[in-house]
């Protein structure tokens, strides 16, 4: 084999030092507040859950064991396809529900930088939302450093954003796979506990992709924009982008994965063809795992025999309940989280809603045909120049630090 082929094979892959591990090691705590993601649940996403999304979980009652106590689970799941990430947002809550918001037996995501990078990415403009929620952007420092801490799991979505952008034409595939939780799986010799998300696809359905129309949003920082009979919504009502329909999100949980236990030589010494074949084999097992649990649970999407009594029993909720009442619950929660540092209670009764546009101006523009656009773009805009210098901010440092310890 020729020099050169052997280094396309095997290119040189740089683990983080110790010392660079351990000055990252901030970004576990780092906008992380878990009083947040706690007021966020019990607020907004549990009585949602109840009466809209409904959400099941399927053997996540018993947390798996670390098959290697000093080094994080990683959890992956699939995303679906061409809608706003609730699939995400309604596990996570759900999970920390389930287990009495005790944060420690519920993994920290590793999302796409674009996610926290974009305003609009986060549910009505919340303010730095998937950080604030547990999020951590998903770079290969980061999660090297995230395999280093001992008492929290880790979860990520291997398809990225093109899973969340994938068209209703390939609804329950699996896009291309990174490679980044397989070579830590491998590494530090720790289990993939994969679980497929289920119904999720039908938030949206029917919606398609644009690679044309994908590259004009992306200018103003939405990674992606479905294309869709109901997308005709969007420029006359601007809460539409995130409205999903009432899905039972169901997550089922599936079987171990050991990688590292196929292939017996050393990490460094492991080609990327070699690489390529493992996540190969690993995409296969978790689509096949994923069409079993579609078959399982995905032939009544909307369940709608749940669906209206769940509805009808939380009246009280109403129109929050729904998508057309996100936009004032969203906002007033920011509002007084930021004010108080806590949210002493939304209140929910007929006409408040009228009560909620006043204290949070922003939430009329989203019910405003195309003008109210315009103050939601700059919002939007001036959050995101605001975000991308916090990360700079945070990327010299870090920098200087590597500098300052070479």
């Amino acid at each position: 084999m020729s020099e050169s082929r052997k280094s396309r094979q095997q290119p040189e892959r740089r683990s983080p030092s110790p010392a660079e591990i351990a000055q990252n090691s901030f970004i576990a705590e780092s906008d992380f507040d878990p009083e947040y993601s706690r007021q966020m649940c019990e607020n907004i996403m549990e009585p949602l859950d109840d009466t809209y999304f409904r959400s099941k979980f399927v053997g996540f009652d018993h947390m798996p064991e670390r098959n290697n106590p000093e080094v994080p689970l990683i959890y992956a799941s699939n995303h679906s396809g061409m809608s706003f990430p609730w699939d995400a947002i309604v596990f996570l809550s759900g999970l920390l529900r389930i287990h009495d918001y005790d944060f420690s037996k519920v993994p920290r995501p590793l999302t796409s930088p674009m996610l926290s990078a974009s305003a609009f990415m986060c549910p009505f403009l919340l303010r730095n939302f998937w950080k604030r929620a547990g999020g951590i952007d998903a770079s290969f420092l980061n999660f090297e450093t995230m395999m280093n801490q001992k008492d929290m799991e880790v979860m990520i979505f291997p398809e990225g954003v093109p899973g969340i952008g994938k068209g209703w034409n390939r609804r329950y595939q699996l896009q291309r796979f990174s490679t980044s939780f397989i070579r830590q799986s491998i590494k530090y010799k720790t289990d993939i506990i994969p679980f497929s998300t289920v119904n999720g696809e039908m938030t949206n359905p029917f919606s398609w992709k644009s690679d044309w129309l994908n590259k004009v949003v992306q200018k103003v920082g939405i990674p992606y924009m479905p294309v869709a009979v109901q997308s005709l919504l969007l420029p006359l009502q601007p809460w539409a982008f995130y409205y999903a329909l009432p899905a039972k999100f169901t997550y089922v949980m599936g079987k171990r994965i050991s990688p590292y236990q196929w292939i017996d030589k050393p990490y460094d010494e492991i080609t990327e063809d070699e690489f390529a074949k493992i996540a190969k084999r690993v995409r296969e097992l978790m689509q096949a795992e994923l069409e079993e649990s579609v078959r399982q649970h995905g032939k009544r999407p909307f369940d709608m025999k749940e669906f209206w009594p769940a509805f009808f029993r939380g009246w009280r909720f109403f129109p929050y309940n729904t998508p057309l009442g996100w936009p004032m619950i969203f906002r007033e929660f920011e509002r007084q989280y930021e004010k108080n540092g806590k949210v002493e209670k939304i209140y929910t009764r007929l006409f408040s809603y009228l009560w909620m546009m006043i204290r949070n101006p922003l939430t009329i523009w989203f019910f405003v045909p195309i003008i109210g656009w315009i103050p939601i773009l700059l919002k939007a805009m001036v959050q995101q120049k605001k975000i991308l210098r916090e990360m700079k901010r945070q990327k010299d440092e870090r920098e200087k630090a590597r500098q300052n310890n070479a």
